[in-house]
C-alpha cells in the first residue's frame, strides 16, 4: 500500500512539474506589438503566423502617418512593426527611428518587385519591405453624377453642396489642393500654401464630412456623391456597391507605397522579421491582398489574381496616368508650416 501511496506521489509531482514548466513556457511567449492602418489587413494571416511560430500578436490601428509617428516617437510604447507610408519611412530613417533590417532573415524579399525597390525614400532598400502601394483620388456614385470626373475641381462645385466626404488627413487634403492649383504637393513655398488654404477654406461649406475609415459605410451606402479616398478602398466599395466608380484626376494625384519596418522601440526584432518574411511568402501576400483590395508589390502574389483584379485599372493603373502622379517626400522643418495650415483650414467657419 505504501508503495502504490508512493508512487502516486512521485507521479503527481512529476505531473506537477510538466504543468508548471508548460505554464511557464506559454507566459515566457514571445509577443509581438503590430501597429498598422485600420483594415489593412487580412487577420485570418496572423492567426496563421501565431499558429506557425508560437508567436503572440498583439494587433493594433491607426488611420494617418501622422498619428502613428506621434505615438511611436516618445518611445514609450514598445512597437515591432509599423507599415507607414514612404515619406513617413524617409522621416523616421532621417530621425534613427528604425532599425536596419537583416534580410538574411528575409529571404522572400526575393519575390518584391523590381519597381519598387531603390526608392527614394529607402535608397538602399535597408529599412523597409513594400507592403502595398495605390494612388489616391475621387469615388463618386454615378447615379448621382451625371457628367465627367476628371479634375479635382469637382470637389468645388456648388451643387454638390453636403455630398462631398474630404479626408481627414493633411497630406492628402492640402496635396490634392495644391495640384488643384497647378503646384506640387510637396511644395515648400509659403505663398502656394496659403493659396491652397483659401480654396479648401472656400469649399469647407461643400463638404459633409472630413473623414478616414468612414468613408467606406457613407459611400457604400449612398450618403454622399463623392470623396476622396486611396485606390484600394476603392476596389473595395466598388465590389459592395457597383454604382460607384474611382477616377484620377488629370491634374495629378498621389503615388504611395506603404512598407513594414522595425521601429527602434522594438524588443524582438528577429522574431518582427520572422513577421516580415511570413507577410512576404507567396501564398500569405496573395491571402492578403485579394483580401484588402490594395496593390501588391509581390510578383507572385499579383500572378495569383484573378485577371479582373490583376488588369483593374483602379489597382493597376496604366503607367502614362503613374506618371502623372508624385510621390509624397519628407517636408522636414516644413511639416510645422502644414500642420498650422491644418489647424487654421479645420478651425476655419
Amino acid at each position: 500500500m505504501k508503495s502504490i501511496i508512493k508512487r502516486l506521489a512521485v507521479f503527481s509531482f512529476a505531473l506537477l512539474m510538466v504543468l508548471s514548466m508548460t505554464s511557464c513556457r506559454g507566459e515566457d511567449k514571445v509577443t509581438i506589438n503590430v501597429y498598422n492602418w485600420g483594415d489593412y489587413i487580412d487577420e485570418s494571416v496572423i492567426t496563421e503566423f501565431e499558429e506557425k511560430y508560437g508567436i503572440n500578436v498583439n494587433y493594433e490601428m491607426y488611420d494617418t502617418n501622422e498619428s502613428m509617428y506621434q505615438k511611436i516617437k516618445p518611445g514609450g510604447v514598445s512597437y515591432d512593426i509599423a507599415i507607414p507610408s514612404d515619406y513617413m519611412i524617409s522621416k523616421m530613417i532621417k530621425e534613427d527611428m528604425l532599425h536596419k533590417i537583416d534580410f538574411n532573415n528575409v529571404p522572400n524579399y526575393k519575390y518584391i518587385d523590381e519597381n519598387f525597390k531603390d526608392l527614394e525614400y529607402d535608397p538602399d532598400n535597408e529599412y523597409s519591405v513594400p507592403y502595398m502601394w495605390g494612388t489616391v483620388g475621387i469615388l463618386y456614385n454615378k447615379t448621382m453624377i451625371n457628367e465627367a470626373v476628371d479634375s479635382w475641381d469637382i470637389l468645388w462645385d456648388e451643387k454638390y453642396k453636403k455630398q462631398i466626404l474630404m479626408k481627414d488627413s493633411q497630406r492628402e487634403t492640402i496635396g490634392l489642393a495644391l495640384q488643384r492649383l497647378g503646384y506640387s504637393l510637396n511644395t515648400r513655398a509659403i505663398d502656394e500654401l496659403e493659396k491652397a488654404k483659401e480654396e479648401l477654406i472656400k469649399q469647407k461649406p461643400l463638404v459633409l464630412a472630413y473623414v478616414v475609415d468612414e468613408v467606406k459605410d457613407k459611400m457604400i451606402s449612398g450618403e454622399a456623391a463623392l470623396s476622396v479616398v486611396w485606390a484600394g478602398d476603392a476596389v473595395n466599395m466598388i465590389s459592395q456597391n457597383p454604382d460607384l466608380d474611382y477616377a484620377i484626376p488629370k491634374e495629378g494625384s498621389n503615388f504611395f507605397v506603404d512598407g513594414m519596418v522595425i521601429p527602434k522601440t522594438s524588443k524582438n526584432k528577429k522574431e518582427a522579421e520572422m513577421f516580415i518574411n511570413f507577410m512576404c511568402e507567396p501564398e500569405i501576400a496573395f491571402k492578403n491582398t485579394d483580401y484588402i483590395g490594395y496593390s501588391t508589390p509581390h510578383t507572385e502574389a499579383k500572378k495569383m489574381l484573378d485577371d479582373e483584379i490583376a488588369n483593374n485599372p483602379v489597382a493597376y493603373p496604366r503607367d502614362e496616368v503613374l506618371k502623372n502622379c508624385e510621390v509624397y517626400r519628407d517636408l522636414g522643418d516644413m511639416v510645422k508650416i502644414y500642420d498650422r495650415i491644418w489647424t487654421e483650414i479645420k478651425v476655419a467657419k
